[in-house]
């Protein structure tokens, strides 16, 4: 099986008693007259867990941590290990539901089985249901986290009802398996970061080991990579904020003029229905058991021969990346090197520019990379050690009055996503008295993944690192700012895509890295923080997803905190007409988490009045519940 890069290792070093190092989402849905409950959520994970890795595979630890380790199918796979319900008291508000899932979102997953957890909400209002899933960011990034998701989602309220089990005839040689897909849809749809596309689909013959197929929906998580490049239709290379590098085109099946049918939540659109949630006691339970119509002797993601090596074969491998580690340590610092002036900490060094300069020549690239701005970092609020306490919030923006205010300043609708986080967060500082002079440093998300990876479990990401203008006080002159930077950032990018992140964690041997990284981390957070916080804009799809007969009416992302990234997370997921945020936080570091949605509600209505002209801002408006 697959061994665990530097990268992946890394997100499972990370972890501490305050750190948790997964990625999640909440998702909120139409129960469909209550058809959308436990049973029929451990039915269909029993019937498509196979076409995910991520949801198939645990980890195989080798022994000491001498090296890192592997992925391996897991033999007693038991859905009661991941599928959990819970009960909201009445009322069943926002306020409640964010407290109930902030507090699992606190908790680490177990490693003893595969990486991610699922669980039921019930007691909303109107009929609503809200599912939180989780999954170790060890496991995925951004696209394949897409199509984790689109493998359970289906684009009709009946597509749970096909069986995605891939029917097989044994050759004689008992070797391989020839599987066909019997689900074709005519229209493409996926999940969080995934997109649309047009046309019909059809799954491949597949050997028995990978034990997955090609799901219609997971297809489309490489198609479709445009929309969100800018309002005008012209992609811009890494323009995407996103973990996920997927574009949705413009494809709108399903949306309703930017609005969608059903809860809303938060600072959110009014036009939803008011879903809201709370906290409450978790059960698990149910039904447990594999994969239908798998041989119970194989094990959950493929066959014996695909587990990780013996004790023996591991031992070995570790003594041979041992022995190796030197060669690829250098080749990794002088990488890391020829990007210095981008590495947040490392920029700030004096002559950092010229290093970097230098290596390039060493080494022939000649590529000729725009200067970046200063990276030092400001003391906030944001900044510093964090507790395991997490408080988050969500909620929504319409996208039409987003794509406006993009189309009347020939921008991209990312980089109206990244003005809006630029002046709510100026706003939150400005109310605490804690706006630095120096402009924030944020840290964006990009997903380096290829065609030919898509099936690989694990992280391929990078990071564009720029400043946020929170210094600039003139909300146009701020918009313009903002755009100056992310352009600059995405020219960098475009002309040679970071590979920082990597190396850096490839410097290391194993054994080291392991033990180092948690005080490497708590040190950088209370000494030195080399960003302020992350932020996250991940496109998705402009029409309807359903889950077990349940219409999907938004999905709010949530990621993670350490301590020197800061106590503050952004992460915003486009779909169905509507830009969905979630907001995660430490509380020690952010009071009131909350607040920060107010804040992105107004910065889109200064934005629509300074912008947009007299017949658009009397037509239209920004439709939002108020806090």
């Amino acid at each position: 099986m697959r061994q665990l890069t530097a990268l992946d290792a890394q997100f499972l070093n990370v972890e501490t008693a305050t750190t948790a190092a997964h990625v999640a989402g909440l998702a909120i849905l139409d129960s469909a007259d209550g058809s959308l409950n436990r049973d029929a959520l451990a039915e269909l994970l029993l019937d498509r867990v196979h076409l995910s890795p991520a949801l198939s595979l645990r980890l195989a630890e080798v022994p000491l941590g001498l090296d890192h380790p592997y992925w391996a199918p897991d033999p007693d796979f038991d859905i009661g290990n991941h599928l959990f319900e819970l009960t909201l008291p009445e009322p069943g508000n926002d306020w409640q539901l964010a407290e109930a899932v902030a507090e699992i979102h606190a908790r680490r997953l177990d490693r003893a089985h595969p990486l991610w957890e699922m669980h039921l909400v019930n007691g909303l209002p109107d009929g609503k249901v809200a599912i939180y899933t989780k999954v170790h960011h060890a496991a995925i990034d951004g696209i394949s986290g897409a199509e984790t998701l689109a493998t359970l989602l289906d684009l009709t309220p009946d597509g749970h009802l096909t069986r995605r089990r891939l029917p097989t005839t044994v050759h004689p040689n008992g070797n391989h398996v020839t599987s066909t897909s019997h689900v074709t849809p005519a229209h493409g749809g996926a999940a969080a970061g995934a997109v649309s596309v047009n046309g019909d689909l059809t799954a491949k013959d597949v050997p028995m080991n990978a034990v997955r197929t090609t799901h219609p929906l997971r297809v489309l998580a490489v198609a479709g990579e445009r929309d969100h490049a800018s309002s005008n239709g012209h992609a811009d290379a890494a323009d995407n904020a996103g973990t996920a590098d997927v574009r949705p085109s413009e494809h709108n099946a399903g949306a309703t003029n930017g609005q969608h049918t059903g809860h809303k939540p938060g600072a959110t659109n009014g036009q939803r229905a008011g879903h809201k949630a709370g906290t409450t006691n978790g059960r698990s339970g149910g039904r447990s058991g594999g994969v239908p119509g798998r041989d119970p002797s194989r094990p959950v993601g493929g066959d014996r021969d695909e587990e990780a090596p013996g004790l023996i074969g591991m031992l070995a491998g570790a003594v041979v990346r041992t022995a190796t580690h030197p060669v690829r340590a250098a080749r990794s610092v002088v990488k890391a090197a020829g990007d210095l002036d981008a590495i947040p900490l490392a920029a700030c060094v004096p002559g950092a520019k010229l290093i970097a300069k230098a290596v390039r020549t060493v080494v022939r690239d000649r590529l000729d990379r725009p200067e970046l701005p200063s990276l030092s970092v400001p003391r906030t609020p944001f900044n510093g050690p964090i507790s395991a306490r997490r408080h988050l919030s969500f909620g929504s923006l319409p996208l039409k009055d987003v794509k406006k205010v993009a189309e009347a300043n020939r921008m991209s609708v990312n980089d109206i996503v990244m003005a809006l986080c630029t002046s709510a967060l100026r706003s939150w500082l400005r109310e605490r008295d804690a706006l630095p002079e120096e402009p924030l440093i944020v840290a964006v998300p990009v997903a380096v993944r290829t065609a030919g990876a898509k099936d690989l479990v694990g992280n391929q990401i990078s990071a564009m690192v720029t400043p946020m203008p929170t210094n600039v006080p003139d909300p146009h002159e701020r918009l313009q700012a903002v755009g100056a930077a992310m352009s600059r950032a995405k020219r960098r990018f475009a002309l040679a895509p970071a590979t920082w992140l990597s190396e850096l964690c490839s410097m290391l041997p194993a054994p080291v890295t392991t033990l180092a990284t948690p005080a490497i981390f708590r040190l950088a957070g209370m000494a030195f923080p080399p960003i302020n916080l992350i932020i996250s804009n991940v496109p998705g799809p402009q029409f309807p997803l359903y889950l077990c007969g349940g219409r999907v009416l938004s999905y709010y992302p949530l990621s993670v905190l350490t301590d020197m990234s800061g106590g503050l997370n952004i992460t915003c997921f486009s779909y169905d007409g509507m830009l969905d945020f979630g907001i995660v936080a430490c509380p020690e570091r952010v009071d009131d988490v909350w607040g920060l949605h107010r804040h992105l509600r107004t910065a889109l209505e200064e934005l629509l009045d300074e912008r947009v002209g007299d017949e658009f801002r009397d037509g239209v408006g920004v439709d939002l519940v108020s806090r």
